[in-house]
């Protein structure tokens, strides 16, 4: 009897079947640790779930955005509680996409222009600040505390200008920011606010009485999925609002510029695309080809949304291994007496964090580059605070020599302190107590 070929539902299914079982005999993540191997700061984590995903995506060949964005950027909603989602393909490419939204006609008076101001600091990843300068507008830098090494709030009100349109700042390492100081200095001069949540992920702060997700609380949030943060797509981002005309800009600004709001493959969901006046154009203009911002192409492909969702699914267990990791270390680190020669991070106020890493820094009479050369000589990966102090960098140079193109209120005294004296080490969820035990006996003995 001749033997039935497979349908294609049969052959997928197979197919996806075989990739579960690669994953689990080929890509296991529980290999034991043995002393001296290799500690990251930050890594996937990932089982058969995302690469079955992966590869169900592959084989529809859709390629960019469809069913698996879809998905995502709606349960990834409904997590942080935003009403608006767009996925992009980089967290820097959220907060290009998040600050040049405030430049939108479409805001009238409220419209950021070249030459107006954007309260932020400069102790943290440059594509923070870059959309700021790249446009024309100018970053107000303010100094920061320490060991929250977030915004001192005191001097908010004295950088304010007749130019102030907006504050962008992020939550560093996971702890954030005195949003409620921040958010009520906005509400009062009608400035907005742009969270970088990109080192936050999960991470909750209380607001009258009730926690929310960081991202959430300002008008614009904005997130990370490249393989060190709290979740991963490879590359990718996020950029999420509950305004419905920020969201509008978003999009416009994500997919070329466009006015129209067809899903990509999809054409007229309006019933109008032939008889609308746009600008000078013809009436009837195809509105698929309408432009009303100057924008770019920073969509994420289906594949990577197909790892988010997986991965969303884990999230929750990512945050709560990261607040476990960092009790663990901290304890380990203070009963071995680290706090006489290192400062160590604390929660802020009113503030839950999902810890990106756990960050000291060094007390005077400390050497942080002849520890850091300690515990990297044995195998532990560190990093600094990112730019430390951004106007400190070349790419600052030209600006810096010339005197223009940025403000700084007061003095970037702890920004500087960053700069020359903290480091940090990582709190990923694959951090075992093996792991983690490890790395604080070779801080104790790179400090003894």
């Amino acid at each position: 009897m001749e033997k039935m070929e497979k349908t294609e539902k049969e052959a997928r299914e197979e197919i996806l079947s075989l990739v579960a079982d690669y994953a689990r005999k080929y890509k296991r993540q529980d290999a034991a640790f043995q002393r001296g191997d290799r500690i990251p700061y930050a890594s996937r984590v990932y089982d058969e779930r995302e690469m079955v995903n992966l590869v169900d995506s592959a084989l529809e060949f859709w390629l960019t955005a469809g069913r698996y964005t879809k998905r995502f950027e709606k349960e990834f909603g409904d997590y942080l509680g935003v009403k608006h989602v767009s996925l992009v393909n980089s967290g820097s490419s959220a907060n290009l996409l998040a600050f040049m939204a405030l430049t939108s006609p479409l805001l009238k008076e409220r419209r950021v222009k070249r030459g107006d101001e954007v309260i932020t600091v400069a102790a943290g990843f440059p594509t923070t600040v870059n959309p700021i300068l790249q446009y024309g507008a100018v970053p107000v830098f303010l100094d920061v505390g320490i060991p929250s090494c977030n915004i001192d709030t005191s001097l908010l009100e004295s950088a304010l200008t007749e130019k102030t349109k907006a504050v962008m700042l992020a939550h560093t390492l996971g702890n954030p920011f005195d949003l409620k100081t921040v958010k009520d200095f906005c509400e009062r001069h009608g400035l907005w606010l742009v969270e970088d949540n990109c080192d936050a992920l999960g991470s909750r702060y209380k607001m009258d009485g009730e926690y929310l997700f960081t991202g959430s609380i300002g008008d614009i949030g904005t997130s990370s999925f490249y393989p060190p943060h709290h979740m991963t797509m490879g590359e990718g981002g996020a950029v999420y609002t509950s305004d419905p005309l920020l969201h509008r800009i978003l999009r416009s600004l994500r997919d070329w510029g466009r006015d129209c709001w067809c899903d990509p493959g999809r054409d007229n969901s309006c019933g109008h695309r032939f008889d609308g006046q746009y600008g000078e154009l013809p009436r009837g203009y195809d509105h698929k080809y309408v432009y009303s911002h100057l924008g770019y192409n920073l969509k994420a492909t289906d594949l990577q949304a197909a790892v988010g969702c997986a991965q969303l699914e884990k999230f929750p267990s990512f945050a709560r291994r990261r607040r476990e990791n960092f009790t663990f270390l901290k304890k380990l680190l203070q009963d071995g007496g680290a706090e006489r020669s290192l400062i160590f991070p604390e929660a802020s106020e009113n503030a839950d964090p999902s810890w990106f890493g756990f960050l000291m820094t060094a007390k005077e009479g400390t050497d942080r580059g002849r520890l850091v050369r300690y515990i990297e000589g044995k195998g532990i990966q560190t990093r600094m605070l990112f730019a430390g102090n951004l106007i400190r960098h070349p790419c600052f140079d030209e600006l810096r020599s010339k005197g223009e193109g940025y403000r700084i209120v007061g003095e970037l005294t702890n920004t500087d302190r960053i700069m020359r004296d903290s480091f940090w080490v990582g709190l990923y969820p694959g951090m075992t107590e093996e792991k983690l035990s490890y790395m604080a006996e070779m801080i104790l003995e790179g400090l003894g």
